[in-house]
């Protein structure tokens, strides 16, 4: 499916962002790439679409080496990878439906995409992922009107309206709340599975990427310190990764705060009683 073979970025300050990394993702499977900032998680990601340009090494997507396309094959070739960004990158004033169909500007001329005039199978098939994403009641509504977590699925359906081989997801959970990051996550799976596509996620919840990814690979200084099972991340994997951190004693803190939490409220709580108690009702003598 993807292969990378001692793939490596370098600056032009000498910087190395990736340094000879090699990796094989089959169909199918959902990899978290996780790490500490500037480990080279986005700068992977964008190498795979040559938004970044590698400096060394190959990408071959299903036998189609992307590193050794011109500019106009690999116009082509990105119809096959779906992108989804942190900052969702939609246009604000264009309505939900019109974002999505945005998805089908690699396979359509400039007049038809400047005149918004899309074959009705392409449109058909927009509603159905909007259907899918949970965003029909919005297809009218325009970008700028959405929440964090809707706009992020504007992105998905975009990206799926491509009917990509492979998404290349950029921490798309990164501005939303626990309960819609978990459920983006979710979504992003099922999708995966119902299409057989395999997905390269960034990520910094590493939870998130534990529940949610077949596959973790942790990056480090811009190199593979580890590729496993998510159940296979313990302590000295994570220490691998991050650096040294008591990471068995992470929870403890949010421990003490629901604690104190609970000690506050009690007092308040004896506080109230006792006010009640010292007032006299009214119209008492």
């Amino acid at each position: 499916m993807l292969t990378l073979t001692d793939l490596t970025k370098r600056y032009s300050t000498g910087d190395r962002a990736l340094t000879q990394v090699s990796l094989h993702i089959p169909e199918g499977q959902v990899v978290a790439l996780i790490g500490p900032s500037g480990a080279g998680k986005s700068t992977l990601i964008r190498c795979v679409n040559r938004l970044v340009e590698p400096t060394e090494g190959r990408i071959t997507l299903s036998n189609t080496e992307l590193t050794s396309l011109s500019s106009r094959q690999l116009r082509c070739a990105r119809r096959r990878m779906g992108m989804i960004f942190q900052e969702y990158a939609l246009i604000d004033r264009l309505t939900v439906m019109e974002n999505v169909l945005s998805g089908y500007l690699g396979y359509t001329g400039f007049w038809r995409s400047f005149l918004r005039r899309y074959p009705q199978p392409v449109v058909s098939e927009a509603f159905r992922l909007l259907q899918r994403v949970g965003l029909e009641p919005f297809i009218d509504k325009r970008a700028d009107e959405l929440s964090g977590g809707q706009r992020q699925r504007v992105g998905i359906a975009r990206a799926l309206l491509q009917s990509p081989e492979i998404l290349l997801v950029d921490e798309p959970t990164a501005s939303l709340d626990p309960k819609t990051s978990r459920q983006i996550m979710r979504l992003i799976k099922e999708l995966c599975a119902e299409r057989r596509l395999a997905a390269i996620i960034n990520i910094h919840d590493v939870a998130l990427a534990q529940l949610f990814a077949d596959r973790i690979i942790g990056l480090r200084a811009g190199e593979i310190v580890f590729d496993g099972l998510p159940d296979q991340l313990d302590a000295e994997i994570l220490t691998r990764i991050y650096g040294e951190e008591d990471w068995n004693t992470a929870a403890e803190p949010e421990a003490e705060i629901e604690s104190d939490l609970e000690a506050v409220d009690t007092r308040v709580q004896t506080d109230a009683a006792g006010l009640k108690r010292s007032v006299p009702a009214v119209g008492a003598v």
